[in-house]
């Protein structure tokens, strides 16, 4: 049996050699040809297709993506189904980030001729840069490391680390050169977390018409209860005459009325509800909403529109069924 020890230092060796690996990808990413890279990636008008065969393409698949979620469309085109048809995707404006560490990949240089004839740019990112994908290509990305982590030599480990690491560089690089916010990343994101988080807002996730719980000034607190209960928000808004929000009244109020033992079908709402109540617009996020509730340390909102008057409610649950926590 292996002790445990010697499966720590092992494992702790693979880190230091690849982090010794990433400083080394500073003077590849520091560098004219990187900018380069950038730029025509910025100029294109069609689409950056990433090409890499084994490992390289696994990464290239994750490059492929992070671009574009970050608003450079991308995709990835494996190199052996190009060869096949699926190199019919290219089109004229389109842009090939092709990626080998050998520089020397079969499938990829088989599809260069055809690349070059349709005038198609290509940036190669390889780790060798005599090697001919890196002077065929119109620019070269170096990731050249001075060893794998793998103790054969065999593996790709430090290499693909490093490629990843620069197409991450590239993809911030131009996110932030497009001046790419959240809120662009929220509308390619719909489905996820954060997507929900930047999108969704108040009206979206309240709830109004008769879902709305509302009471008028003047009843008392048993019909209240019923439109809590009716409701089932564990709250109601209270209106005046006007339909002018003047308080809430919570289940945390109720226990505090019973407490007090105030008779419940002689006391109007009025007297016990809370006013100055915390309150919010349907046009703000959801997020913002639950920052409101987490920071005052309450279970829902009233929703107010520009009058005053009450639109809609939300809780905690809503926000929970909605993704928004």
């Amino acid at each position: 049996m292996v002790n445990e020890q010697q499966l720590r230092q092992w494992g702790t060796k693979v880190i230091d050699i690849e982090k010794q690996a990433l400083d080394n990808l500073h003077q590849y990413v520091d560098s004219s040809e990187f900018a380069q890279a950038c730029q025509l990636i910025l100029q294109c008008t069609g689409k950056v297709i990433v090409m890499g065969m084994g490992k390289s393409g696994h990464i290239g698949n994750k490059i492929s993506a992070t671009l574009a979620s970050t608003g450079t469309p991308a995709f990835f085109v494996h190199p052996g189904e190009a060869s096949h048809g699926d190199l019919g995707v290219l089109s004229e404006n389109d842009i090939v980030l092709a990626i080998s560490n050998s520089g020397e990949s079969s499938e990829i240089l088989t599809l260069m001729p055809v690349i070059k004839r349709m005038g198609l740019p290509m940036i190669s990112v390889t780790g060798k840069p005599d090697s001919n994908m890196a002077k065929l290509a119109q620019l070269h990305l170096c990731i050249e490391v001075p060893e794998e982590a793998c103790p054969l030599g065999l593996a790709p480990t430090s290499s693909t680390t490093a490629t990843l690491v620069m197409g991450d560089a590239l993809a911030v690089a131009l996110l932030q050169a497009r001046g790419f916010t959240k809120d662009d990343f929220a509308l390619s994101h719909p489905g996820g977390s954060l997507g929900r988080k930047l999108l969704l807002k108040v009206s979206d996730v309240m709830h109004s018409g008769n879902e709305l719980p509302l009471v008028k000034h003047d009843i008392c607190i048993t019909d209240a209860l019923y439109e809590i209960s009716k409701k089932g928000l564990g709250m109601t808004a209270i209106v005046d005459a006007a339909n002018t929000l003047v308080g809430i009244f919570t289940d945390g109020d109720l226990r505090r009325v019973i407490d007090a033992e105030v008779n419940l079908r002689t006391t109007s709402i009025a007297d016990v509800m809370s006013k100055g109540c915390v309150t919010i617009t349907d046009n703000v996020l959801a997020a913002e909403a639950l920052k409101v509730m987490e920071e005052k340390n309450i279970n829902g909102l009233i929703v107010i529109n520009s009058k005053q008057q009450p639109v809609g409610a939300l809780n905690m649950l809503d926000m929970v069924k909605a993704g928004v926590i």
